[in-house]
């Protein structure tokens, strides 16, 4: 039976054709999980999906440690401007490579542990980066993203939980040198904020279960002391 060009549901043919002039691609980091395990893809989004709905209608929004820049995009949907940054110049250059001109952000090199970002941002988030920071350089990391942050500021953190490592995969186990406990990540933050608000977290979805099952915690702060 031949195919005619007519065929198919009409309404979408707009959209195809847009896509055919201008295709849609994935970075190293978003590219990898595709190919490596494909749900990890559903987790990531479901994590920056929670920051976009927390942040939504903010002004100036900083990310930190936006790898490929693959989950930047559904944030960029709530917010008025997005500054993300990575210490891996190859990772910006993919996150480059595939931005979108309809979904744009600023994307820059900037290794926060040598310092803040310049600027003043109404919130600050960084998932899948403190648990790649030594313990002894994590008030550094948190300092410098306090920073560049404004005195109404929020700051969003996401990290795989302790509990969760004996399930991880083994690239993860070699970068992973800081996890924490939700209870011992609530009191690392408390150090910094008055107001802690932790999430667990088991594959997407996002709740306030008990936290010893809990694969990832996410914490929402606000009120900088």
């Amino acid at each position: 039976m031949t195919a005619h060009s007519d065929s198919g549901e009409k309404q979408y043919r707009e959209a195809f054709e847009l896509i055919k002039s201008k295709p849609e691609h994935l970075g190293l980091m978003s590219g990898w999980s595709w190919y490596d395990d494909p749900k990890r893809l559903g987790f990531l989004l479901a994590r920056y999906k929670f920051v976009a709905k927390m942040l939504v209608g903010l002004d100036q929004v900083l990310e930190i440690g936006c790898g490929d820049g693959f989950g930047t995009r559904v944030v960029a949907q709530a917010v008025g401007h997005i500054t993300a940054v990575d210490f891996d110049f190859e990772l910006i250059n993919s996150a480059k490579s595939i931005m979108s001109d309809r979904w744009p952000f600023e994307c820059k090199v900037h290794d926060i542990m040598q310092g803040s970002v310049e600027g003043e941002f109404d919130a600050a988030y960084s998932l899948d980066v403190l648990e790649h920071i030594p313990e002894e350089q994590e008030s550094r990391f948190l300092e410098n993203i306090l920073g560049s942050l404004a005195a109404h500021g929020i700051v969003i953190i996401g990290i795989p939980s302790l509990q969760s490592q004996s399930y991880a995969s083994a690239h993860s186990q070699i970068g992973h040198v800081n996890c924490k406990d939700q209870k011992e990540l609530k009191r690392f933050m408390e150090r910094w904020f008055r107001n802690v608000f932790m999430f667990s977290m088991n594959d997407e979805v996002v709740h306030t279960g008990f936290h010893a099952m809990s694969h990832y915690n996410i914490c929402l702060c606000c009120g900088k002391k």
